[in-house]
């Protein structure tokens, strides 16, 4: 299979009560599969993070090319692992969907929070997100390498907000722990969201979340991007640039994080086939997405299948391996098929 190409135009977020996305349907492709009834799609982090937002964009195109309508739950707990769980624990016919970070739907089997496999789902990938270190805006560190020394010299440790044991403020701190002695305090929430307003609030010092959970706060003025952990600058729409992390430490391990929606590798053909022709029809031509990229700080990049599982293992292996080696995960990612990474 191969990667998908870009479009562009972003479709209305409808927030329906109780934490669910209700999108009716206008027009739908002929397609094998035909549910009969609204299809659940479980997204395991609180509303308004980077799950949820893009999840929202997805689930409009997804009704919109199969005919049913396709509700978003979310269902935060132990970073991710309570609603993915709820959707492997779920009959694997395609009504019950999941949604998230490629890079923690491998590594939950590492953490031993379900024994389920990166290969026993089939991967349906939208955006990646990189990770962006930024601090509130009346903070007195202008740049990153400043806000470096501090993290080294600091006689107590500096405290950072998270969205979890496996979110991109985990992963980017023990990627910092590798290059430099850093001291740092980990303060987690239940989700990306609540953590990086937690920063905006001064309640921490700094936030490493994903940069398109972060972008409204920069753009209003109530945070100050440092650094994008990626290898080259990121560009954000009306804000500037913001520097690469390689630019003060070259060795740091970095690589996108992909998103997108779950289905069970076991779920009927007819199911994964329609999925299959959707993204390669719909999500690789959806105008939606592409501005939603844009407008977030994400990268379009949809992909499906054995494409998307080669995308994803990147950074999924950067994931485990750190958490294993910190001690945080107890099994051994090569039990579960995740190489080191190169």
């Amino acid at each position: 299979m191969t990667r998908l190409s870009t479009a562009a135009a972003l479709a209305a977020l409808l927030i329906a009560p109780a934490g669910a996305l209700l999108v009716a349907p206008s027009g739908a492709l002929a397609e094998d599969w035909s549910p009969a009834e609204p299809v659940t799609i479980i997204v395991p982090w609180s509303a308004g993070g980077s799950t949820d937002t893009v999840t929202r964009v997805i689930a409009k195109e997804l009704t919109d090319a199969i005919g049913q309508n396709f509700v978003i739950v979310n269902q935060p707990g132990a970073s991710g692992s309570v609603g993915t769980r709820s959707v492997w624990e779920a009959p694997h016919d395609g009504m019950t969907m999941a949604a998230g970070a490629a890079a923690d739907l491998g590594a939950y089997p590492v953490f031993g929070s379900l024994d389920a496999t990166i290969a026993d789902w089939r991967l349906y990938l939208d955006v990646a997100n990189p990770a962006m270190i930024s601090v509130p805006a009346d903070s007195e560190w202008e740049d990153f390498g400043a806000f470096l020394e501090a993290l080294t010299t600091a006689e107590s440790p500096m405290t950072v907000s998270s969205g979890g044991l496996s979110s991109a403020t985990a992963i980017t701190m023990q990627a910092l722990e590798k290059v430099a002695d850093v001291k740092y305090r980990q303060i987690v929430y239940e989700g990306g969201n609540p953590a990086v307003i937690s920063t905006v609030a001064g309640e921490t010092d700094f936030t490493a979340q994903n940069a398109t959970e972060q972008v409204d706060m920069v753009r209003a003025g109530r945070l100050r991007p440092l650094a994008v952990v990626a290898s080259s600058p990121l560009e954000l729409a009306g804000y500037g640039s913001v520097p690469a992390i390689t630019d003060w430490l070259p060795e740091i391990a970095t690589a996108p994080n992909y998103f997108g929606i779950f289905v069970p590798a076991d779920a009927p053909k007819e199911v994964l086939d329609t999925m299959d022709k959707v993204w390669a029809e719909k999500i690789a031509n959806s105008e939606a997405l592409k501005t939603f990229a844009a407008e977030r700080a994400a990268l379009f990049a949809p992909s499906y299948g054995e494409e998307a599982h080669k995308a994803a293992m990147p950074f999924l292996s950067i994931n485990a391996w750190q958490q294993f080696n910190s001690g945080a995960a107890p099994n051994e990612p090569t039990q579960f098929g995740i190489p080191k990474p190169e």
